[in-house]
């Protein structure tokens, strides 16, 4: 296939039923070269459907399977003994351990050592290339017997009448989808996308009606990916994890680890990790003392004080990944009490305007939240009701309603509101949370996010106020209490849709 023409490629395609993709392929002149270079973005922006990206990935995906499983298959069969073809059989993994095949490849293994004890690097090459091709026929046998689990009693019922699932119930199939495909992958948190693909298209396979309008293949692999990505951040003494942030360093601009550091005894990692920034005579002193004069003032330059926020940066995040008191970093950056600059920090870690997608949020989820049975006597919804007999601007009764909805999100999902809003009460939680006096008092609301019990910054609105809480998570890398984690994995799966 890699040395297809572009006339073989568009054969290729027609073969398979995807015709349709033959002008699109032939004005980019797709070669078969090229074919096998596409990744995911890639073929969503060469390809419109998505049921076409999905076959056309499982299609190249199977064939660089093939090239790269098969052969090193017939290369150790051909090394190691006769019985090793048992694997393509059928042969399950105990019996592939206990052919009598390994324990001759083990002996000549051994036997190639030289009088020095030491081994030839051609036998460690061999010995490297038989552990490659079982992680491959691992991942191999787990993507042809995937079936579906057995769902809840609930989510069945939901299924059975063919409905789409609100968000609530599509987040419990999500749950389970992860949690079966971490069995398969014997507690692994890390799939690889044609494992995402298998899954997905397996569910909609099943239930149908879950591809809405077309799009359901990417909504809900999408959904898996964040739950995934949810379900990892915890994890912080995990090996896995930790290896992966020393090779590709750490999300949400904190810095790599020095490798001298990590390469040192404890005693010397401890100092190098105990030791403060100094910033006293660095060019870094004068952006940051610049800030703090500039926070005093009344008229600003913002202008300059997002290029200097831009340029702090680093050192933000470092004392931020280093666990600094939250006092320290807010004596140093105190613009970070702003909602502007807390949404911009937001934005340069995760390249996502959280202001304009929660906008976008309640919107579209306002009179769904509203209308359901869960928040029906909910003490917010009942003094809703009652403040919306006393107005007839249109404006005020939808101010009334999202600021509403905003804060029946956690009820809807289970979660301990507590943790979420303090409605006319005081702030006991030392966790990123919001304090609303008087939310449907037009003239007199106020909403204010606190952390640690401490009063961060004043908020216009309840959208403002829910972006900010979100960011806020963000920004200050503080954990989700799990308690509220339902709620909070919901609005995080929509910022980043």
């Amino acid at each position: 296939m890699e040395n297809w023409s572009v006339d073989q490629v568009c054969n290729w395609l027609r073969q398979r039923n995807l015709g349709e993709l033959v002008p699109k392929f032939r004005e980019e002149e797709v070669s078969g070269a090229a074919l096998l270079a596409l990744n995911d973005r890639m073929v969503q922006q060469l390809v419109k459907k998505i049921g076409h990206q999905a076959v056309l990935m499982d299609l190249i995906n199977k064939y660089q399977q093939q090239k790269s499983g098969l052969e090193p298959l017939t290369y150790c069969c051909e090394m190691a003994s006769p019985k090793l073809p048992e694997v393509i059989s059928g042969a399950t993994d105990r019996q592939m351990l206990n052919s009598s095949g390994l324990v001759e490849q083990k002996k000549y293994l051994c036997s190639t050592e030289n009088e020095e004890g030491l081994i030839d690097h051609r036998v460690l090459k061999q010995k490297k290339n038989l552990k490659s091709f079982f992680a491959r026929y691992k991942t191999l046998q787990w993507t042809s017997s995937y079936a579906l689990p057995d769902f809840p009693y609930d989510v069945k019922c939901i299924l059975a009448e063919k409905k789409c699932p609100d968000h609530s119930m599509r987040i419990r199939i999500i749950e389970v989808l992860q949690a079966d495909m971490t069995k398969y992958l014997e507690g692994s948190l890390y799939p690889n996308s044609q494992q995402y693909n298998i899954v997905v298209n397996a569910l909609l396979q099943a239930y149908p009606f879950l591809d809405e309008d077309g799009n359901g293949f990417l909504l809900w692999k999408r959904a898996l990916k964040d739950r995934f990505k949810y379900v990892r951040r915890p994890i912080e003494d995990d090996e896995q994890v930790l290896r992966n942030k020393c090779k590709f360093g750490h999300r949400r601009g904190q810095t790599r680890k020095s490798s001298f550091a990590e390469n040192k005894p404890d005693d010397v990692q401890m100092q190098v990790e105990e030791e403060p920034v100094h910033l006293e005579g660095s060019a870094m002193d004068v952006h940051i003392k610049w800030l703090k004069q500039e926070y005093t003032k009344t008229q600003r330059n913002w202008k300059e004080v997002d290029n200097r926020m831009n340029v702090t940066i680093e050192i933000r995040r470092k004392m931020i990944s280093d666990k600094a008191p939250l006092k320290d970093i807010l004596r140093l950056f105190p613009f970070l009490r702003c909602p502007y600059q807390l949404f911009r920090e937001f934005q340069l870690l995760t390249h996502m305007d959280i202001y304009k997608k929660t906008v976008e949020i309640l919107e579209i989820y306002s009179e769904n939240i509203l209308s359901l049975y869960v928040v029906r006597n909910n003490p917010i919804n009942i003094m809703l009701q009652e403040n919306l007999k006393r107005h007839t601007e249109e404006d005020i009764l939808k101010y009334m309603k999202t600021t509403a909805a905003c804060l029946l999100l956690p009820d809807v999902f289970g979660d301990d509101s507590s943790l979420f809003a303090a409605v006319n009460e005081e702030v006991k939680v030392v966790t990123p949370v919001l304090e609303v006096k008087n939310p449907f008092n037009v003239n007199s609301c106020e909403f204010a996010l606190y952390v640690e019990r401490e009063e961060l910054a004043q908020l216009d609105d309840c959208t403002m106020a829910l972006a900010a809480l979100v960011a806020a998570f963000h920004v200050f890398d503080i954990p989700c209490p799990r308690r509220i984690h339902r709620t909070l994995s919901f609005l995080e799966s929509l910022v980043f849709e």
